[in-house]
């Protein structure tokens, strides 16, 4: 695939996910020489090749599941019967998820929101700071790097649309008011997040699960929501809680909170 350069920046300009896969050695005889590549969709659509048959065939498996867990996968196998070929060399691949960028949506623009935004810049997340009393950025000198959005209470719409659903999606809610967040929490999980979170008590999370669950036929209530966000790791001040809730957004997309 002489064009795999090109085909990848077509590919990050529509923000799709992909997985590269790249031949890094062959020993002996095999259907592939180093540096061979492909390209793999979400939708199993590919682009080039690393010889074909059962090699093949596993390395796109491979690609969906490096895509799905968002991690480098390595591979090696030696191309015997088992293949149904007659190689008898080895191949090993590397396998890079391309595009899938964490994006925070990061719902209240209050002293704790400021410092995990300040906080995350520097990181793999892209963070949009949202809120929605007016003019609320005017007087904010914010890193170039976030992204100020403001919505209106009025036209509940404009918090749904900002927002980049999908399971690179992250959206902590923190707003000045408990009834935005229980109107937020609501509408996220009537969609795709990879992390949902609400700052709060452990009454205001069980308050938000009858609510849900009596009020919006949610049945699972708050089960897939983390409240309180944060690291038990102590201290209360607006900083102290950004840098347990940072940890924790690094913790879930790095995959060491499973580990």
């Amino acid at each position: 695939m002489k064009n795999w350069i090109e085909r990848l920046s077509e590919f990050k300009l529509k923000q799709q996910p992909v997985a590269l896969v790249t031949v890094t050695k062959c020993y002996g005889s095999t259907p592939c020489v180093l540096g061979s590549r492909m390209i793999i969709t979400e939708d199993k659509e590919v682009f080039g090749t690393i010889g074909g048959g059962k090699l093949e065939f596993l390395a796109i498996d491979q690609a969906i599941k490096a895509l799905h867990e968002n991690r480098i996968i390595e591979s090696g196998y030696t191309l015997g019967p088992e293949f149904e070929q007659c190689c008898g060399g080895k191949v090993e691949f590397i396998i890079e998820p391309m595009n899938q960028t964490p994006e925070l949506f990061l719902f209240g623009a209050g002293h704790i929101g400021q410092e995990i935004a300040n906080l995350l810049i520097g990181t793999p997340f892209k963070v949009n700071l949202i809120d929605s009393r007016t003019d609320w950025f005017s007087e904010k000198e914010l890193d170039p790097s976030i992204n100020p959005c403001e919505v209106s209470e009025i036209d509940f719409k404009t918090f749904r649309d900002v927002v980049k659903w999908g399971k690179s999606c992250y959206v902590l809610v923190l707003t000045h008011n408990h009834a935005i967040d229980f109107d937020i929490i609501a509408m996220a999980l009537q969609n795709e997040t990879k992390f949902l979170g609400l700052i709060g008590s452990k009454t205001k999370k069980a308050r938000f699960n009858n609510m849900l669950i009596k009020e919006m036929k949610i049945e699972d209530g708050m089960k897939n929501v983390v409240c309180p966000i944060g690291l038990p790791i102590g201290g209360d001040t607006p900083k102290e809680i950004a840098i347990s809730v940072v940890a924790q957004l690094l913790q879930v997309h790095y995959g060491t909170n499973n580990k």
